[in-house]
């Protein structure tokens, strides 16, 4: 497993979205990973992702960091900005459409909260960072 190549992907249509978002399902992070700075028209979220891709009886986590280009503002919704040690969990990452190529893409936690990313066009960059270390917890659904 641990032999599996770093992720690096870029995202610019749904098609590209929706592989990042496949990616990204069930990775862990702390709100203060979690940064928007707006001269930079940048968001940056810092994750523990579960390695899907890796296989195995036996689970990986890797440390990815996934940056959002052209970001116009950005609003939360039952996420406590000021716990930054509040640990979240990442379900998907969804685009709405606005006016073309803008709109808006749409982080959904577990437990209810959401981010909000209101974005010029879609431009995101995911990239591992760190070595996968092994994870005895496997996600797990229902239905």
């Amino acid at each position: 497993m641990a032999d599996a190549a770093p992720l690096r992907l870029l995202a610019e249509d749904a098609d590209d979205l929706a592989v990042v978002s496949a990616a990204l399902q069930d990775a862990v992070g702390m709100i203060g990973d979690i940064s928007f700075d707006p001269r930079a028209r940048r968001l940056t979220l810092a994750l523990n992702r579960y390695r899907w891709e890796a296989g195995g009886k036996r689970g990986e986590r890797i440390r990815a960091g996934l940056q959002v280009g052209g970001v116009l503002g950005v609003r939360s919704r039952k996420l406590r900005r000021d716990a930054k040690g509040a640990v979240v969990e990442l379900l998907s990452i969804t685009f709405e459409p606005g006016e073309a190529p803008g709109g808006a893409l749409v982080f959904t936690f577990a437990g209810g909260g959401d981010l909000r990313a209101e974005v010029e066009c879609l431009d995101l960059v995911l990239a591992d960072v760190s070595p996968a270390w092994p994870t005895p917890r496997t996600p797990k659904h229902t239905d």
